[in-house]
Formats: C-alpha cells, structure tokens, sequence
C-alpha cells in the first residue's frame, strides 16, 4: 500500500466528512448571531460533556504526554492528566458564579470590561487572543507533522485542508456545529485511544514484551515519586489550569449549558474522562522507551510506536484520530476568537445590525485561519510562545477571577497585581534555549517562573484590597451592573 497516496486521502475525506457533519448540523434551522457565539441553554449533560472533553483533547494528545513519559515517567505524566483535568473542575466552580451574575453574557471579556474598567480589559483581550492563537497554530503544526511523518504529505496541504474543512462548518454553523461535531467526535477519539492501546499491547506481545526493558534500564519512568516528574507535573497543573481559564471556547460553553447543574456535571465529567485519555497516550511513551524507538525525537513516540508495530492500514486509522481530534480542538479556538471579538464588539459599535456582525463574524474566523496555516506550513516549533501565553495567564489568574467575589476589588488593583506577578515571573523565566533569562537564583526554572507569576500576583491583590478596605479608599462594586450592561445581542438570523 501507498501510504503517502492514501495518506492525503485520508486527510482530505476526513476533513470533508466533519466539515460535513458541522454544515449539515445547522443547515435548515433558523440561526441567529446569539446561537452563533452562545447557543445559548441548549446542551444536556451528554453533550456538554462530550463537546468539553473533545474541545480539551487535542491533537497535541498524540505527541506531549508520550514524550513526557519518556523522560519524566508515569509521575509526569500523571501531572499531565490533572494539569488538563484542573480547569474543567474549576470551570464547573467559577461558570456558575458568572452565569449567575452575568445570565446574558458571551465572553470572559465582557465581564472584565465592566467589572474592572478599559485597562484591564485591553490587558486580558490581549492575553485571551494571543493564547488562543498560539494553541491554534500549534494545533495546525502538529497535525500537519504527524501526517508528514506517518504519510509524507507536505506540510502546507495538510495546514490548509485541515484549516479549510474547519472553517466551513465553523463559519457557518458557530458554536451549535461545533458542539455537534465535538459529540461525534469525541465518541470516535475515546474509543480509538482504547483500541490503539490494547492494539499495541497485543502485536508487542503483552505488557511484559512491551515495558520490561525500560522497568530495567530506567525503573524511575514507573515511581509516581519520580522528583523531575513531580516538578513538571506541578509546572504543567499551573500553567494548564491558567492559560484554560482564558479560553473563550470554554466560556461559550458556560453559556451553552441549560442550567447550572448541567454545566457543573459537564465539566466535571469531562474532567473525568480526560485524566484516562492522557494516561493511554503518555503509555505509548514507555512503550516507545523499551522497544528503543524515538530516541532521537521523543515528541514523536506515539507515532513511532504506531508506525513499527502497526500494518500500513491500521496506522491509516490513526490518521482519522489526529484529523478528529485536530479538528475538535481547532472549530473551539476559532469559534472562541470570533466570539471574543464579535461579543465585545457588538456592545460597543450598537449601531451595528446583526447582519454587520454575523459578516464580521464570519471573516474573523477565516481571516485568523490563514496565518495558522502560514505558520504551520513552516514547521516552527511554538512551545516557547505557548510557555510564554501560560506565564501571562498565570499573573492574571487571579486577580481576574477574584473580581467574581470580591467587591471592593479595584480595576487599579487588578491591573497592578497582574502587572506585578507577570513583571515577577519572566524574571525566572527562561530564555529560548531554556537558559537563564537573569543570573538570579533558581531562574531558568519554568516552575518557579509560573509559580512566581501566581505567588505575586495573589499577594499584590488581597494586600492591596485589604488596605484599601482599612484606609477607606475601596469602592463598592455593584454586581447588578453586570446582569443590566450585558444584554443579548440582535436576533436577526441568517
């Protein structure tokens, strides 16, 4: 079998058939710009599940947590799992607070902007976009690498079908597509995951065949008290759970829900199902580490694995999973840009009728489209930005969501403590090469970096609340404000 030819097959039917899936999902029903960016309380427990646990679970699943048990063991693995697990149980937490105070919202942003004032607003949109599109490059990037590993196709005809069956449906249907697709999804990645694993158990020739080697050579990979492993596991629960939380795509499913007790059960359920998921795939590492492949480019042991045990037709499935999960990763991010847009620009331009911004919202989500796909077709690597992203959200963490409870919380305030815990953090940041940035001590350690961005930026906020409160200096802050300035946006339909 040509699996090159039948690669680019493989990637072109797929994309077609989820962007298929998305089109057909919404075509025929009445669409409005509120079901665009909300789909406002229409998801049961099921769905909302499905489509947070799908929206979480990216492609990058086939790549980080094999290589992380390559070097930092079962243990970093493990932190890995509750780094990526962290948010959905804090969203299932903090959604129903904003919810509550804001029932008509859409985005994070909006809440920002009007509890705190224009600064921090200007500061978090920042954060939240640039986030978003550093994962939605990264997404782009992986998937094109893998298929160019298993398949030899070009970087670039990955990128860019991948990105144009994406946009079809998620330009056209928003966020009610994007759920639709990510159930679809989501039940095809877990159950896939499952048969790639006892698969390989089985051409490997057991459990035994397919770790004894490296229980031998390196037995610390199997001690969940493996300290490189802890560390990074602790590194990866803060960075995973901040960089999360200023992800528009999850604050649309907030609003999805149909009540609050279906948004907590959702998140908590997806946060469930996602600890197993990144436990099968860092498996593949240990796997990779005793049979003596991927040595060279650990970021590739899945694949590596897949590839040696694997006949040519079964290794073609495990493209349908990358495209899959790529494409459920992928629809949230732009879904979630186009909304953080849209949502704060249709509360400041209200001369904008709805048929403006669902065209406006439409041309974000494509135009964002093109440079992920330039970027991809390159080949860069963006861990770098994606650690700097997670630092930024660290410092604002915070002071961002201690706004939710505490009213004599100031914008000043929170735009200091932020501004502080970030000025903090890049001083133990590292540079590119993973070098001290400052000859300080213990810089050039992610762990301290981000631990400091969130140790700083905590005790710059409560300090100065309470000192505000005892001077007499702190103001009131009605949380009325929040359910009366943010309405519902136009309900033209398209």
């Amino acid at each position: 079998m040509d699996v090159g030819f039948a690669g680019i097959w493989i990637v072109i039917l797929s994309a077609a058939f989820f962007s298929w899936l998305g089109l057909n999902a919404v075509r025929g029903q009445r669409h409005t710009l509120e079901d665009h960016l909300t789909s406002r309380d229409s998801t049961g427990s099921v769905t909302g599940a499905a489509t947070v646990a799908a929206s979480i679970i990216g492609v990058w699943v086939l790549f980080s947590p094999a290589e992380t048990a390559m070097w930092a063991g079962l243990a970093g693995v493990a932190g890995y799992a509750l780094g990526q697990a962290a948010p959905l149980f804090t969203f299932a937490w903090l959604g129903p607070r904003l919810r509550r105070l804001m029932p008509h919202g859409h985005s994070l942003t909006e809440y920002v902007r009007h509890r705190f004032g224009r600064p921090m607003y200007v500061m978090t949109l920042g954060i939240m976009l640039f986030y978003m599109f550093v994962f939605l490059a990264a997404e782009l990037t992986a998937i094109s690498l893998a298929i160019r590993l298993v398949a030899d196709v070009p970087l670039f005809w990955t990128a860019l079908i991948v990105a144009v069956g994406t946009v079809a449906y998620t330009s056209y249907g928003g966020l009610r597509a994007s759920i639709f697709t990510d159930r679809i999804q989501f039940f095809l990645i877990l159950p896939m995951l499952v048969l790639m694993l006892v698969g390989a158990l089985i051409l490997l020739g057991g459990t035994g065949p397919a770790f004894d080697a490296a229980h031998e050579e390196a037995p610390h990979l199997f001690s969940f008290t493996h300290m490189a492993g802890v560390e990074f596991g602790i590194t990866l629960v803060i960075a995973v759970l901040a960089a999360n939380m200023f992800h528009q795509g999850f604050w649309q499913r907030v609003y999805a829900s149909k009540d609050e007790r279906t948004l907590r059960r959702s998140y908590v359920v997806a946060g469930v199902l996602v600890i197993p998921m990144v436990f099968i795939a860092g498996v593949f590492g240990l796997m990779a580490a005793s049979a003596g492949v991927a040595a060279e480019s650990m970021s590739v042991a899945l694949f590596a694995v897949v590839t040696e045990t694997f006949p040519p037709w079964l290794t073609l499935l495990v493209l349908v999973l990358a495209i899959a999960l790529v494409m459920s990763s992928m629809d949230t991010l732009l879904n979630g840009i186009a909304s953080t847009v849209i949502s704060d620009l249709a509360n400041m331009r209200s001369d904008w009728t709805s048929v403006r911004l669902f065209r406006s919202t439409r041309w974000v989500t494509a135009l964002v489209a093109l440079p992920a796909v330039w970027i991809a077709s390159q080949g860069y690597s963006v861990l770098y930005l994606f650690l700097v992203a997670d630092l930024v959200c660290a410092g604002a963490l915070f002071p961002v969501f201690y706004g939710l409870f505490a009213r004599r919380f100031s914008g000043t305030a929170a735009v200091t403590a932020t501004a502080a815990g970030i000025a903090v953090g890049v001083l133990y940041f590292p540079k590119p090469d993973f070098s001290p940035l400052f000859s300080i001590p213990f810089a050039g350690s992610f762990l301290i970096s981000f631990c400091a961005a969130l140790f700083v930026s905590t005790v710059v906020a409560v300090t100065w609340h309470r000192i505000a409160i005892l001077i007499g200096k702190a103001t009131h802050y009605d949380f009325a404000i929040l359910s009366q300035r943010v309405t519902l946006i136009g309900e033209s339909s398209q």
